[in-house]
This record gives structure tokens, sequence and C-alpha cells, in this order.
């Protein structure tokens, strides 16, 4: 009798993980690597923040917190909900986990059963999937194309649709291509969703800020009102507010939905970090003034690595809206020999080869479920950007 679990034959570690792991290890040994593989923004938690975990400290807010959350934090997520995407959430129809993960977990631990169907466009993060696989439900992969800028279209999704459907996956700005739905992109969505009252949607948001231009961002219950009750809209402070390590997510939705995860919650890990629950009391509350500026950080240098990938040799780059991941095609480099004589097959090759001959750390788009593509986290200096890119030119250069 086997002693691990049947449901780890179902998962697949994370990719990206490992890639940023790997660059670790090769730091370690003495190589020059550029680690692109990590989606974790570079800069530090903003002070004031800081200074709310220290007070949080001083005053003793250091024992256990009720399961869902402190009052004071479910207060400012139903406060953030109002203020930024006009929804109406009591406090105790939010929650707050270890990350935007363990949300993402609980909903699923709390309404999949084995057959009941996700529908998860691709590319997707890697988490997805695997996620739904370990609570025993089936994921089912709906492709977007690059030429319509990596959206899912109306019509795919409801060519997907069935009636073990219990869940649509959806995430704007995205993780890995950084496309976003416009408010009329996600109207003609909503619309098909409108007309499958069983299925529910479970959106992450947790790149909302993150977005460049004049792009105005949305979310599915903001754009059709009428999913407010199968909605669960997931968020977090990692991203916007630079606070990976604090690994506190949140999400609002149905009394009933909440219940469970709360349930669920408390047989896990009961509640999150006390200090990291007043800290992000404080990132919601207080000035949100850095954001902006940020925000024109991370869109100069979207544009300096799509400009630098598109002069390199085989290489097509579009230009996201939000998050900050570029997500190239390297098809034009699939079948050419790369510097150390292998020919390149696929695009896990690509980013083997590339990570061999030119210590650049990226994420193969098959980890996604879309290829022959790869990532790229441009949330690091414009200065390793700019050498990083540089490499590329010139391995891709190389590839004959």
């Amino acid at each position: 009798m086997a002693f691990l679990a049947d449901a780890l034959s179902r998962v697949k570690p994370s990719a990206t993980i490992a890639v940023s792991q790997k660059a670790r290890e090769l730091k370690a040994k003495g190589r020059d690597v550029i680690g692109l593989g990590a989606g974790e923004p570079d800069f530090d938690t903003p002070d004031n923040i800081k200074v709310a975990a220290i007070d949080a400290i001083n005053r003793g807010e250091t024992k256990y917190t009720p399961v869902a959350g402190i009052p004071e934090l479910r207060k400012a997520i139903a406060a953030k909900f109002k203020r930024e995407n006009n929804l109406d959430y009591a406090p105790e129809q939010t929650i707050v986990g270890t990350g935007g993960k363990q949300i993402l977990f609980n909903a699923f631990m709390a309404t999949l059963n084995p057959g009941d169907e996700v529908i998860i466009p691709t590319p997707y993060w890697v988490s997805y999937p695997e996620m739904v696989a370990l609570c025993g439900g089936t994921p089912v992969f709906v492709e977007t194309t690059q030429a319509n800028g990596f959206k899912l279209q109306p019509a795919d999704l409801e060519k997907a649709i069935t009636p073990k459907t219990k869940w649509f996956m959806f995430n704007s700005p995205s993780n890995p291509s950084g496309a976003a739905y416009t408010h009329a992109e996600l109207k003609a969505l909503t619309d098909v969703l409108v007309k499958h009252p069983h299925v529910w949607i479970l959106t992450d948001d947790m790149y909302e800020h993150l977005t460049y231009g004049d792009f105005k961002f949305a979310t599915p219950v903001e754009v059709e009102p009428s999913l407010y009750d199968r909605t669960l809209t997931m968020n977090g402070v990692s991203k916007a507010y630079a606070m990976t390590g604090w690994r506190i997510g949140y999400a609002a939705g149905p009394l009933v939905l909440i219940k469970a995860m709360d349930m669920i919650q408390g047989q896990q890990t009961s509640g999150a970090t006390s200090i990291a629950q007043w800290a992000a009391v404080e990132a919601l509350n207080g000035p949100q003034d850095f954001i902006p500026r940020n925000k024109k950080i991370f869109e100069g240098r979207r544009d300096l690595v799509v400009s630098m990938l598109n002069q390199a040799k085989g290489i097509s780059c579009p230009v996201p809206e939000g998050a900050f991941y570029v997500y190239p095609s390297c098809a034009g480099l699939i079948g050419k020999t790369a510097p150390t004589g292998k020919v390149i097959e696929t695009d896990e090759d690509f980013v083997s080869e590339l990570l061999e001959s030119e210590g650049v750390a990226v994420v193969h788009g098959s980890a996604f479920g879309l290829g022959p593509n790869f990532r790229i986290s441009y949330a690091t200096s414009e200065e390793l950007l700019e050498e990083a890119c540089r490499r590329i030119q010139r391995f891709c250069g190389a590839c004959k």
C-alpha cells in the first residue's frame, strides 16, 4: 500500500518557485545569474505600513486572531471594495487568509466535489489547476491567443460551460500574460455567465492597481451586479503594497461561502498573523500616493523590456496592459540549434538553454498552459532588465 496520498499524483510542483530556486542555486555556485522568474515587487514595503506593524507589536497585538480576520481589517476590506470597486459588502462577508493562495484553496475546498469542473483560461497562473485537482475538481482549459491579446473570447467561454461547471476562474490583469480586460470585454463575458446561473465566478484581482496608460480596471460583479450572489472577489496586499512576505490575502462574497471558508480555515491555519493583519489595515486605510509612483516605474520597465525583446531574433512580445510580466513568443526559435549544440524543440528547451548559455532565468510558457512562450517578471531594476535583455538578444542571435 502506497504511503503518500493519491492526490499528490494529480499535481505538479510550482514552476515559478522551481525557476527561482534554480537561479539561487546557480548563484550560490558563483554563476552570474539574473533571475526574472519571481512575481515579487522589488520595492520595499512603505514605511507607514512597517510602523503600523511595529506599533501593533508594542501594543501587544500578538495573540490569536479570529479565524476570518480581525474586525478592523474586515472593516477596512469592506471599505476598500466600496471605495475602489463600488461594491457593497458587510464586514462579515469578508475573509482574511494567509495570502491569496489560501483564499483560493479554501474556496475550492469548500465547494468542489469529484467531477465538478472549473473553467480556467490559458495561459493561467500555475497554481490554479493544481489547487482544483487537489480539491477533487477537474480543470477545464480554454485557450486564448496572442492575436486576441491573451483574452478569453465570449464564444469560447460559452462552449466550455457544461452542467458540471462549478466555477469560472478569472484573473485580470493576468499572471502570466499581463492582459487586462476592459469594461466592454468584461461585459461580453459576464453576459455569457448571466445565462448560466449554476456557474460561480472566482475573480483574482491581485494586480488591480498595476495597470498602465489610461486603462481603467473593472471587476466582474462591478460590471454585472446580477452576479453578486455567485461571485467571490479575491485580492490582497502583496503586489500593490509590496507586502509579499507579509502573506495577507482577502476576499468578499456571499455569506454562505464565506462561512464555509471560515470553517475550513478554522481547522487548517486559524487566523492569519496578527501583526501582518494590522499592517494590512494601514495599507488599505492609509496613504495610497506611492501606488501611482510605483506604477510609473513599472510602466517604464515594461516599455524597455517589450522594446528590447522585439529586437531579439525570433522573439515576438506583445505589450501587456497590467501586472509586471511580459509573455513573449519564442516560436521563431523552435527548431533552431542553441550555442550548446542542442536543438530547441520546446519553450522549456528555450529557457533551459538561455539559463545555461547566458545566465538568465525565466519561466517556460508550457508551465502556464500555453506555449511556445516564456514569462519574464520585470519587477527588478532597469539596469538588470537591460542587461538581461541584451543577453537574450545575444542568445537568440547565436541560435542557428
